[in-house]
Order: structure tokens, then sequence, then C-alpha cells
């Protein structure tokens, strides 16, 4: 059962469920440049998902988003309108592959595939070990 749940995740990295306030930027499906609030669901090295976004983006299309004093651009990956809302979720692949893009490590993330209780184990063994 354990491989078979790695097989099928895809991410490359682990998700830390995150919500920061943010600025985005770009240009919406309309032709029109937009600069406004959102908040982040969750984050990862590599990309972020966001909530509370009320322009519709296309795949591809490229916004700046502002945490903080870090500016980064990414690429829409997806989007998806919430239902009874004029809301929508984002989601965006990371374009600059900075280090610390969210003010976390690398290290904060969790590698998928492997399970948090092997983690866990591999803890508990090193600590007994000592």
């Amino acid at each position: 059962m354990q491989s078979r749940i790695m097989e099928t995740n895809k991410r490359r990295k682990g998700r830390m469920k995150a919500v920061l306030p943010v600025r985005v930027r770009g240009t919406d499906n309309s032709g029109k440049v937009f600069d406004e609030l959102a908040h982040t669901l969750d984050v990862t090295v590599a990309g972020v998902r966001l909530g509370a976004v009320r322009r519709e983006f296309s795949a591809l299309d490229q916004v700046t988003v502002f945490y903080r004093q870090r500016k980064m651009e990414f690429r829409v990956v997806w989007t998806r309108k919430l239902e009874q809302t004029t809301e929508y979720q984002v989601g965006l692949q990371n374009m600059t592959q900075a280090g610390e893009v969210w003010g976390l490590s690398p290290a904060d993330f969790e590698v998928r595939g492997t399970p948090r209780s092997a983690l866990l184990a591999a803890r508990s063994q090193k600590s007994v070990a000592a």
C-alpha cells in the first residue's frame, strides 16, 4: 500500500500550510493590469497556492507576488473558480528559485515520498543510538 502511495504522488517537495498576506501584480485574461491583495493557502519551495484572487488567469500567465520585502516571479499553472463566489484559487510555479522564498529554509519542507512516520522512526533511531 505504501509503495502505491509513493507511485501516485508526483509532488517533488512537501507543502506547508501557511496563510500569508501577499500582493499580486500582473495582467489578467482581459488584458487589464492589476495590483491586488490575496493570501497564500500553502507554500512550497517551488510554488504556492493562492486564495482570495479576484481575477481570472490562464495557464502560463506570469505574475509578480510581493511578500514583505520579497518580490517573486511566478507562472500560473492552474486556476479554479470557487463555487458561489467571485474568487479563484490559483496554483503558481516559482520562476526565480530563490533559496528562502517565504522566509523558510528548504529544510522546513518535508521531502515527498518519505512518509512522516519513516522520518520520525529514523529520528528516534538516531536518538536511541546516541
